[in-house]
């Protein structure tokens, strides 16, 4: 696989926000994507140090539309810590 078919978007949340001060990043990422694989391909797009990687299946929810009730899909979220002598990612750097 491609680093960026890994690498799907990153997480844009309050909870997400919050980690950004201690170089901890999140992303959505590909169903099949290991941590290895994970932390591979932040690396090569974003020429940092990953010291470890969080990952989380994050289950569709149930939404429904007058009487019809379906779920959401199903997603990998992860979560990369950066090594401490690691520069940002200068994406989220302009968020904070």
């Amino acid at each position: 696989m491609n680093a960026y078919d890994i690498i799907r978007r990153p997480v844009l949340s309050e909870k997400s926000y919050a980690g950004i001060p201690g170089k901890r990043y999140t992303f959505e990422v590909a169903q099949g994507a290991n941590k290895i694989e994970i932390a591979q391909a932040i690396e090569k797009i974003f020429d940092v140090k990953v010291e470890k990687v969080n990952t989380v299946n994050v289950s569709g929810k149930m939404k429904r539309q007058g009487r019809h009730a379906g779920l959401t899909s199903k997603w990998k979220k992860a979560i990369v810590h950066l090594t401490d002598d690691s520069k940002p990612i200068e994406f989220f750097e302009s968020l904070t």
